[in-house]
């Protein structure tokens, strides 16, 4: 019995080919292939959201039960009460370890192979993301495809700008976003993280956008274009987004996605992929022209995979 999604399957393929889709990571990705009523597991199963939030105030005994799982309250409350080096000691060692991959970090990092045992034209993606974690990167190192990563600082004298770190390079510190060149998105995916990364390597290169300060400041600099490299914004202001394991009832999303959104001359169809989405998400969405697909992201990631697989080789052959 044919999916009755098929069609979008099909249409989703077909852009991401064509390099016209971006997709949009949240923390419930990382529950991604996880069975309901199964907790996440340090060092094994990453958390998302709600669960790192509790996690923390559990272990800096934060005193709001009612708000246990609002994570920019808490991790505020940790900032201001225990300091900020504590809120990044416990974040750094939970999230050092090599959590194991989930379909969604499979998909994406496989997908340019794909492509190209099918004789297709590169078509390298730009990936949008809020976590902390590697999960990604490592995705995408296990099948040995390049990338270039682009990360928010948080901290520092270079607090406001964002980082790019090429393959097998030093970092570079883009001073001047819209002048900057070094990232053109024909080469290599691009994966940028908007709110900060973990730095395995050397702890004080962490970065956690995670604070109601953090947020403050993130959202009252500039527009997303002056942040952003000007290679990146344009092609956030000229594409469709999939977002994967997002809620809309998140402010400081809806704020980021708003000022995207206000800079895009034409319109462009986009989707969340929300299982039994809230009432309140489907009103946002609606609102900004993206369609809720009410399935669970383990299912929809497979019937992806499922249609990159089944493709004809370039051709016809």
């Amino acid at each position: 019995m044919p999916d009755q999604l098929d069609e979008h399957y099909e249409f989703v393929i077909k852009a991401m080919i064509e390099s016209r889709v971006v997709p949009f990571f949240g923390a419930g990705a990382n529950r991604c292939g996880r069975p309901e009523g199964i907790d996440w597991q340090p060092g094994k199963k990453l958390p998302d959201g709600k669960e790192l939030s509790k996690y923390l105030a559990d272990e800096f005994k934060y005193p709001d039960k009612d708000n246990e799982e609002d994570l920019v309250r808490v991790a505020q409350y940790i900032s201001t009460m225990a300091g900020s080096g504590p809120l990044y000691d416990k974040l750094h060692k939970l999230l050092d370890a090599d959590y194991s991959f989930t379909s969604i970090a499979r998909f994406f990092a496989s997908f340019q192979s794909v492509l190209r045992k099918k004789e297709y034209p590169p078509s390298y993606q730009l990936i949008v993301t809020t976590n902390y974690d590697d999960l990604l990167e490592r995705a995408f190192q296990k099948v040995k495809e390049p990338f270039d990563l682009v990360t928010y600082i948080a901290e520092g004298e270079h607090r406001g700008k964002f980082l790019h770190s090429p393959p097998n390079s030093n970092g570079h510190i883009i001073d001047k976003p819209n002048e900057y060149r070094g990232l053109p998105l024909n080469e290599r995916t691009v994966i940028l993280k908007i709110h900060g990364t973990i730095d395995r390597a050397n702890d004080e290169g962490d970065s956690f956008v995670i604070t109601e300060d953090h947020y403050i400041d993130y959202l009252t600099r500039m527009d997303i274009s002056s942040l952003l490299p000007v290679t990146l914004a344009v092609k956030m202001k000229k594409s469709s987004f999939l977002f994967l394991g997002y809620s809309l009832r998140d402010w400081n999303l809806r704020v980021i996605l708003n000022r995207i959104w206000g800079e895009q001359k034409l319109t462009y169809q986009s989707w969340a992929i929300q299982l039994n989405p809230h009432p309140m998400d489907q009103k946002f969405w609606s609102k900004r022209n993206v369609d809720i697909l009410d399935v669970c992201l383990e299912s929809y990631i497979a019937k992806l995979s499922e249609r990159l697989l089944e493709l004809k080789e370039a051709g016809g052959k």
